[in-house]
C-alpha cells in the first residue's frame, strides 16, 4: 500500500500496529491538531483572499485555493481548479515559510467622489438613466438645492439628483 506523500518506512510501522494502538495514536494526533496553539501558529499568517495550499483528506494531495473566510477552527478556502469551497481545520493548510514576504491584501479602490451642486452649472450638457435604464441626453435648465432640472428637447422636464447626472462631451 503506498500513499503519496507519507515516508513507506512510517507506513510499514504503522502496518505493524494492532488495532488499539492506532486508536490510541489517532486519539492523541487529533487533540495535538485541535490545540489552540498550533492554530494560532498557522492563523496569525494568514488574511483573506490570500493564496494557500491545503491538503484533501480524500486522497492526501495538496490543493491550492484562496481564503474565502476565517472562523475559530476552521477557514473556508475556494479551491482554484475546480472553485468549489473547501472548509478545512487550519492545521490543514501548509504555512507559508518562515521570514517569507507575505503579499498584503490588496486595498479596496476608493470609492469615486460624488458629483455635487458645484460640479454643474446651466447650459451644461448631461446624461442620466431613466427608471427604465434609458439614456437621457439634455441641457442643465436650472440649479436647485439638491437636484437640476433637465430639458432634454422632448418637451419634458426632469429633475435629477447631481450625483445620477454625468457630462456629455461634444464632439
Amino acid at each position: 500500500m503506498s500513499t503519496p506523500g507519507i515516508d513507506a518506512r512510517l507506513l510499514e510501522l504503522l502496518q505493524q500496529a494492532s488495532n488499539l494502538q492506532l486508536f490510541q495514536l489517532n486519539s492523541v494526533i487529533e487533540r495535538m491538531l485541535a490545540d489552540p496553539r498550533r492554530i494560532l501558529q498557522v492563523r496569525k499568517d494568514l488574511h483573506l483572499g490570500q493564496t494557500v495550499r491545503f491538503m484533501d483528506w480524500r486522497d492526501g494531495q495538496m490543493r491550492a485555493g484562496k481564503v474565502v473566510a476565517m472562523k475559530d477552527t476552521q477557514l473556508t478556502i475556494q479551491e482554484q481548479a475546480t472553485r468549489s469551497a473547501w472548509t478545512v481545520p487550519y492545521t490543514a493548510v501548509e504555512p507559508s515559510a518562515p521570514g517569507a514576504p507575505q503579499p498584503a491584501p490588496e486595498p479596496a479602490p476608493p470609492p469615486a467622489p460624488r458629483a455635487g451642486r458645484n460640479d454643474f452649472r446651466c447650459g451644461e450638457k448631461v446624461a442620466f438613466e431613466d427608471k427604465h435604464l434609458n439614456t437621457v441626453v439634455g441641457v442643465i435648465v436650472r440649479i436647485n438645492q439638491r437636484t437640476a432640472s433637465i430639458d432634454p428637447g422632448d418637451g419634458m422636464t426632469w429633475r435629477v439628483g447631481f450625483s445620477l447626472l454625468r457630462h456629455v462631451v461634444d464632439i
